[in-house]
């Protein structure tokens, strides 16, 4: 019986433990956004487009349909470095189709 209690008490306090972690997670995120043209090759937080699998798989630094979260509202204000050819970059909510490896 005492095996019995000492299990379900851990079992019960993983479960706290996991739950606060999950909170805490999704509270975080609560301000943020996704910012897509934003991330360094390999720095992605996900969804990088074809030939990718998800975080960390971007090809090239400010990959368009890479993104990466950010604080909500800094997304397309970021200062970026231009592109070789001089043209501005700025992050976009939405997946953009410059800087896509071949």
């Amino acid at each position: 019986m005492t095996v019995m209690k000492s299990t379900l008490g851990l079992g019960a306090s993983l479960a706290c433990a996991l739950t606060l972690a999950a909170a805490t997670s999704a509270h975080a995120q609560e301000n943020m956004e996704k910012c897509f043209g934003v991330a360094l090759a390999g720095q992605n937080d996900c969804a990088a487009g074809a030939g990718t699998t998800c975080a960390g798989t971007s090809k090239v630094d400010y990959q368009g349909n890479a993104w990466k979260l950010v604080p909500a509202g800094s997304c397309a204000t970021m200062e970026l470095p231009k592109a070789a050819d001089g043209t501005p970059r700025s992050g976009s909510l939405e997946a953009l189709t410059r800087d896509i490896p071949a």
